[in-house]
C-alpha cells in the first residue's frame, strides 16, 4: 500500500468500502452513545466512569489474548518516558469520559456535541502554542472565527461554555499525547485502562462495601448494562482502525463530523433541549469555520497530489533532453 497526496493507493474496492463501512460504523456509534448513557441510571456518573475503565480492559485484554498481541506491552514497560506519556493520555481521557458521560445524563447533549465541533479549532490552536506550527491564512480566519462563536455562545448561555471547552481541550490534549506514544489504537487503550483499572476498582469496592453500588443492587439486567460500557468503548475503536488503514486521512477527516451532528441531532430532536437563537448563531459560526478549514485541506491536498505527479514528469523529460 502506497500512500500519494493524502489518497491510500494499492487497496481493492473491496477493501475500501470495507473500510468505509467501517469508518461509518466507528463514527456512527460515537455518535449514537447519547443514547447508551441514560440507560445506566441510577449509576451515577463516577459510578458509570469506573465501569467503564473495567470492562474496557477485560475486553480489550480478551482481544489481545485472541490475536496474541503482547509484545508492545514489554517494550512500554522498558520505556519510562512513553509509559509516563500513557499515564497522562489516561488521566486526560478520564476527564474527558467522565465530563461527557455526566454531560449526557443531566441535559447537555448539545453542549457536549459543541466540544468535538470545536476539537479540530482547538488541536490547530494547540499546534500553533505548542508546536511552533505556521497557520496558512485561511486557518488563521477559521480559528478567528471559532473564537467569535465561543463568544457568541458565552453570551448565549450567560457563562463560557465550559462543558464544549474542557471536551475540546481534552480530547486535543489525549491525540497529541497519543501521537508521542505512538501506539495502536488497542493496545494504547489497553495501556491506558490497565492505568485505570486499580482506582476504579478501588472506587467499585468502595461504593460496594457502603451499600450504595447500583452493579449489585439493580438487578442482572442493569449489571449486564454496566458491564457493556466495555464492548461500547472498546467496539467503536476496533472499527476505526479497520477504516484507518483502507480509506484516504482526508475521508477520515470528513466522517469525523459525523459523531458531533449526530449528538447535535439527538439532543435538539431527541432529548429536546433548549435551542434559542443566540445558540443558533454561535453554533452557525463554528461549522462556518470548519467549513473553511475543510476547504483549505482540500485544496492543499489537491495542490500536494498535482506537486506529486508534476515533479516526475519534469525530471523525465529533462532527461530526456539530455539524452538526445
Amino acid at each position: 500500500m502506497r500512500v500519494r497526496g493524502g489518497a491510500v493507493t494499492g487497496k481493492t474496492g473491496g477493501e475500501r468500502r470495507i473500510g468505509m463501512l467501517n469508518g461509518f460504523a466507528a463514527y456512527g456509534m460515537w455518535g449514537l452513545v447519547p443514547l447508551f448513557w441514560p440507560l445506566l441510571k441510577p449509576a451515577g456518573a463516577v459510578e458509570i466512569l469506573a465501569h467503564r475503565m473495567t470492562w474496557s480492559l477485560v475486553f480489550v485484554a480478551v482481544a489481545l489474548v485472541v490475536v496474541r498481541r503482547w509484545a508492545w506491552a514489554g517494550e512500554l514497560i522498558r520505556q519510562p518516558r512513553r509509559l509516563a506519556l500513557v499515564a497522562v493520555a489516561a488521566g486526560v481521557i478520564t476527564v474527558n469520559w467522565g465530563l461527557y458521560i455526566w454531560s449526557v445524563n443531566t441535559g447537555h447533549v448539545v453542549e457536549a456535541s459543541l466540544g468535538y465541533f470545536i476539537n479540530p479549532l482547538v488541536t490547530i490552536a494547540m499546534g500553533v502554542l505548542l508546536l511552533k506550527e505556521r497557520l496558512r491564512p485561511v486557518q488563521w480566519a477559521a480559528v478567528g472565527v471559532g473564537f467569535a462563536a465561543v463568544v457568541v455562545l458565552t453570551v448565549g448561555y450567560g457563562r463560557p461554555p465550559w462543558i464544549s471547552l474542557v471536551l475540546a481541550f481534552s480530547f486535543a490534549t489525549y491525540g497529541l499525547v497519543k501521537k508521542k506514544v505512538n501506539l495502536g489504537g488497542v493496545e494504547s487503550l489497553a495501556a491506558e485502562t490497565a492505568i485505570q483499572f486499580l482506582p476504579a476498582m478501588g472506587y467499585l469496592v468502595w461504593l460496594t462495601t457502603r451499600g450504595e453500588s447500583t452493579f449489585t443492587s439493580e438487578g442482572p439486567g442493569h449489571a449486564a448494562l454496566l458491564a457493556a460500557t466495555g464492548v461500547v468503548t472498546a467496539v467503536p475503536l476496533v472499527c476505526f482502525g479497520v477504516a484507518a488503514i483502507r480509506v484516504p486521512l482526508s475521508t477520515l477527516g470528513l466522517l469525523q463530523y459525523l459523531a458531533p451532528v449526530f449528538q447535535f441531532l439527538l439532543g435538539v430532536l431527541y432529548f429536546h433541549e433548549a435551542m434559542p437563537a443566540e445558540r443558533w448563531a454561535g453554533f452557525a459560526l463554528v461549522w462556518l469555520a470548519l467549513t473553511l478549514l475543510t476547504a483549505d485541506a482540500w485544496r492543499s491536498a489537491r495542490q500536494s497530489r498535482v506537486g506529486r505527479f508534476s515533479v516526475p514528469n519534469v525530471e523525465k523529460s529533462t532527461s530526456a533532453a539530455v539524452d538526445a
